[in-house]
């Protein structure tokens, strides 16, 4: 140990599953030291919870990676081998993590912290029979013209779907994620006060055959149902989902939009079946933070856990409850006597 460093205790133990802006923030930056830049940016704040004595898990999205992945595959198609969708994801998970690393390490340096990161590739259990595969809804890779679409489909037995009007894509299953399979190593790090950074991009979904035997497949699980998943399974105090936004917000993106700045699990229920979020956009950070309050109900977890929904820059005063969309346990209001 440098004997500059300082010493900070961990006390609590949060999963910080930051969004596509933690890495790229628009179309103008999109290189690698521009998501280097941007992933520094967010490690910054990240650093700030430690010092507060926070043990820190993150995760990331990755679907933008994966794209620029899948499309130089098909660009040196005529050269070498395609890549396949989980083994995309787990070279995004090692380009980001050693991002997170480095980005980590020098902050620390900055700090005099004696802190080490380490990065976990992690598959992610699915069940083969669930519906989504029935139904792939997941657009990845390139937009194609229709002839092109087709003929990639019946080569590659591709589900194609129009996008908009923008062109054809080929689509995935987004599986429930059931089993974090490299769990007990990322526990193992985390008690010897390592900050993990693992279930990148959902992490890679795997399926079990009859003996056990791990297969990968090709589809995409929702970063932050997975993030709430390992968050419940080491049972952490908080679940903390970084965003573009600053805070949820209800009747979003109309005249009478109106921040959220607290509300219970119970509260955020009713929301979700007024229609408050919108679909692949808020609607499943919210509930990966109410399925987080929920299951830790249910096995009776002895810590009080709580979620937080806002931006990187924002991350320090939503822990001081300044900012941000804080989603708290609630109770339902008893019936009246009889």
């Amino acid at each position: 140990m440098k004997p500059y460093s300082k010493v900070i205790k961990m006390t609590k133990t949060a999963v910080v599953a930051i969004g596509g802006n933690s890495l790229i923030k628009d179309k103008e930056h999109r290189t690698i030291p521009d998501q280097y830049a941007a992933a520094a940016e967010t490690c910054k704040h990240i650093a700030d919870m430690i010092e507060q004595g926070w043990n820190v898990v993150i995760t990331s999205g990755n679907g933008p990676q994966v794209g620029f992945i899948l499309r130089r595959s098909e660009l040196a198609a005529h050269e070498l081998h395609e890549v396949p969708l989980d083994y995309c994801g787990a070279d995004t998970q090692g380009a980001i993590g050693y991002m997170i690393q480095r980005a980590l390490y020098n902050e620390f340096n900055k700090r005099k912290i004696e802190k080490h990161v380490a990065s976990v590739v992690t598959q992610v259990l699915v069940d083969k029979n669930d519906p989504a595969f029935e139904n792939p809804a997941k657009p990845v890779g390139s937009f194609m013209d229709e002839a092109t679409a087709k003929r990639r489909a019946e080569k590659e037995g591709w589900i194609i779907r129009e996008d908009a009007g923008r062109g054809w894509r080929r689509v995935v299953p987004s599986p429930i994620p059931k089993r974090i399979i490299e769990l007990p190593a990322i526990r193992a790090l985390i008690q010897h006060d390592i900050v993990v950074y693992a279930v990148g991009g959902g992490g890679i979904p795997v399926i079990a055959d009859s003996e056990g035997n791990l297969e990968g497949v090709a589809a995409v699980i929702d970063k932050d149902r997975a993030s709430a998943l390992l968050a419940d399974s080491l049972n952490a105090d908080l679940l903390l989902i970084s965003t573009a936004v600053e805070q949820a917000y209800l009747n979003y993106g109309t005249e009478n939009q109106k921040p959220i700045r607290k509300m219970t699990h119970i509260d955020a229920l009713n929301y979700m079946k007024e229609g408050h979020f919108a679909p692949g956009s808020m609607l499943p950070k919210i509930e990966s933070c109410v399925n987080f309050i929920r299951w830790g109900r249910k096995k009776g977890a002895s810590n009080q856990r709580f979620a937080i929904i806002t931006n990187p820059p924002n991350i320090t005063r939503a822990l001081n409850g300044e900012i941000g969309t804080m989603i708290v346990e609630g109770f339902p209001i008893p019936p009246p006597p009889p």
